[in-house]
């Protein structure tokens, strides 16, 4: 019987080669083997031994998506992978429009503080915008990055001064069996003494073992580095010392002179004389090539001085040594004369002098000079920080020792600020106010953003088949025509004036435009008609029982399926959070219209590392509302009708009659401009 041949792919030699359909090729079990077709009737048909091969193409073949790692749960052919991709749940995208905002200026501040009297400013789309950015760039800003100097200093513990040594009670280091001196290194740095588990002293030794031998690895290749070095050191002073022998014996060899004339010649970095032969033989590109490779050993050796000496050290002039301790304790040495550059006609000079100049010059007291505001400074330090912007306290280079440098110090009456303090933190007991502007502009990461103005990002997670509906009608349509098109305010805005309407509203049914600021984006409200409010009662929030629920939670399950099945991402999410019956039903949902994203946490190890493992998968439903493919304008009055009754509109009556221009003499015009009529 023969034996079964089979190449290093497992296949058997024919099988291996063969890509006929319709093989005729007959059944040898050394060769060959059977032909049959795809049992899942793809179509394809291939020998027997090409099963497992054809597993890994068959377009019919059940697979999980290409996400399962990231969370999707689905399983479907191979053929429909690309098109779940489309709706896959784990195919999230992140969008990452950005827009900016510039500081309110001074001058502008009327509207500003009427719109946030008027009780209804957060139904305003621009203005609560605006407020939810202001809150994020407040919480950002830390007050010790942009004013160290006015953060509280932590008092440090006073160290005990009872005991015997250093505050050390000596009956406590016999009974943890301390020296005196662990036990006052431990007292100073406030640490106390505290029994470890089995489980704990493993793991502490593991790790001081692992860091042990890290270190001790490192060392290692070091010393043994500097243990050649010290060897041919040595080698080199005896060959010197021999030489030093030689010299004093007169009688010379053939073997010496032979080694001699090789020390005299040769190449090697402890030769002497190397480098002047090398200048000799060699270009300039070999001798620098030849320094690079062999620097270390040719200073070892005395060839090469590691440092310039100091009678060939270059000298700018006479120049004294001067002690810099700061940037601020450095003067200008008296041995300095400026450039040619800076000298002008010495006759029309002014007599300049040095002279540092303080707020105390003023002659008031420093208690009564006028205090900073909090969020103005700190928005004007923080655009100072831009690279092209212009600081206030800018330095600026005018030679190689001349510096003007100027300094600015505030003083704030929230001041000293906390550690871990941030301007959201400062302002949270003031009135509310709004410091930067209702209009935005959007500008990319392509073109260069203006120095003096507050970038944004949008950061909502969506699903891929919802992301272009997002970008469409939340930056599209609503925020990128906020600005008198999607709202229009009132012509006198610039006045005080904070009247505005909404113009535009879905085609399909009725809706408003609302900003939400717990899920900080826009959201759709629909208008519900009053008659269906009719025999509606309101039923408290406290459940306790079954038969205190509302009217829709007493529909059957299946038929709550059925309704949630009409909904949009937004009003899922919003309903699975109203009681543990609705957050059931939208649960059936959520493969089909919820994502799943994987929730990060650091976790860091005895010996200091740290790592970012995947917690676990979280289910949610994204911020979109029902998708809107056309807006049609609103039926409301015109603006005109609010202008007549506007408070900031002032009308003027004039009584007295006025001249027109061509009811002036003719003649006295003509005799003021010249004219080429004859």
């Amino acid at each position: 019987m023969g034996k079964n041949r089979t190449t290093s792919s497992g296949l058997h030699p024919h099988c291996e080669k063969c890509h006929n359909q319709n093989c005729k090729v007959p059944v040898d079990i050394p060769t060959s083997c059977i032909f049959i077709s795809c049992h899942l009737k793809c179509g394809a048909a291939f020998h027997l031994c090409k099963v497992e091969e054809h597993g890994l193409l068959c377009p019919k073949e059940i697979v999980p998506c290409l996400n399962s790692g990231y969370g999707c749960p689905m399983t479907m052919t191979r053929q429909r992978l690309a098109q779940h991709l489309e709706v896959c749940p784990a195919s999230v995208i992140t969008c990452t429009l950005e827009w900016n905002r510039w500081p309110v200026n001074e001058t502008d501040t009327t509207f500003y503080r009427n719109a946030l009297q008027d009780p209804n400013c957060t139904s305003q789309l621009d203005l609560a915008m605006a407020l939810r950015d202001q809150k994020l760039l407040f919480s950002s800003i830390q007050m010790k990055t942009l004013f160290p100097e006015l953060i509280e200093k932590m008092e440090e513990p006073e160290v005990p001064l009872d005991g015997a040594v250093g505050g050390v009670d000596p009956e406590r280091c016999k009974s943890q069996n301390l020296n005196p001196e662990e036990m006052l290194e431990i007292s100073l740095n406030g640490e106390e003494v505290q029994e470890l588990t089995q489980e704990e002293r493993l793991a502490l030794a593991k790790s001081k073992d692992v860091a042990c031998l890290e270190n001790y690895g490192m060392w290692e290749r070091m010393f043994a580095k500097e243990k050649e070095g010290c060897k041919q050191t040595v080698k080199n002073l005896e060959d010197t010392s021999c030489q030093t022998k030689d010299k004093e014996d007169p009688k010379v060899t053939p073997q010496n002179s032979n080694d001699a004339e090789i020390a005299r010649t040769g190449l090697a970095p402890w030769q002497d004389g190397v480098l002047d032969r090398l200048r000799k033989e060699v270009n300039v590109a070999e001798y620098n090539m030849y320094l690079v490779h062999n620097g270390c050993m040719l200073i070892n050796f005395g060839q090469l001085a590691a440092c310039t000496p100091k009678e060939k050290d270059f000298v700018y002039g006479n120049l004294e040594p001067i002690e810099v301790q700061t940037i601020r304790s450095f003067n200008v040495p008296i041995s300095f004369r400026a450039k040619r550059s800076h000298l002008k006609d010495p006759s029309q000079m002014v007599k300049k002098t040095d002279q540092n100049v303080d707020t105390s010059d003023l002659g008031i007291a420093i208690e009564e000079l006028p205090k900073a505001n909090e969020v103005e400074t700190t928005l004007l330090c923080c655009l100072e920080r831009e690279l092209k912007g212009h600081q206030i306290s800018e330095t600026v280079g005018t030679d190689g020792l001349y510096v003007d440098f100027g300094t600015q110090t505030y003083d704030f009456h929230s001041a000293p600020f906390k550690s871990d303090a941030s301007l959201a933190d400062v302002v949270a007991d003031q009135p509310q106010n709004l410091h930067v502007q209702i209009q935005t502009e959007c500008v990319t990461r392509r073109h260069n953003k203006s120095c003096s103005a507050f970038t944004y990002l949008c950061c909502h997670a969506f699903r891929r088949d919802e992301y272009p509906w997002h970008f469409r009608n939340v930056h599209g349509d609503i925020q990128s025509c906020l600005t008198g098109w999607f709202l229009q305010r009132c012509p006198l805005a610039y006045l005080g004036c904070t009247f505005s309407q909404k113009q535009f509203r879905p085609s399909k049914y009725r809706a408003t435009i609302s900003y939400d600021t717990d899920l900080s984006t826009f959201i759709l409200q629909p208008k519900v008609a009053a008659s269906l409010y009719k025999g509606v009662k309101t039923v408290s929030s406290e459940r306790k029982r079954a038969r205190n629920l509302d009217s829709l939670s007493r529909l059957p399950f299946e038929i709550l399926q059925h309704i949630v099945s009409f909904l949009d991402s937004m009003s899922l999410g919003r309903l699975s959070q109203v009681s543990q019956l609705m957050r059931e039903v939208c649960s059936t949902v959520v493969q089909q219209k919820g994502m799943v994203s994987l929730k990060w946490e650091k976790k860091t190890y005895s010996h200091g590392g740290f790592t970012w493992r995947a917690r676990k998968k979280a289910w949610e439903f994204s911020s979109l509302f029902s998708p809107v493919d056309k807006w049609v304008f609103e039926d409301m009055p015109p603006m005109a009708e609010h202008l007549k009754v506007c408070p900031f509109y002032q009308k003027e009556i004039r009584s007295e009659p006025v001249a027109l221009p061509s009811m002036t003499d003719v003649q006295e015009r003509r005799g003021k401009f010249q004219t080429l009529h004859v």
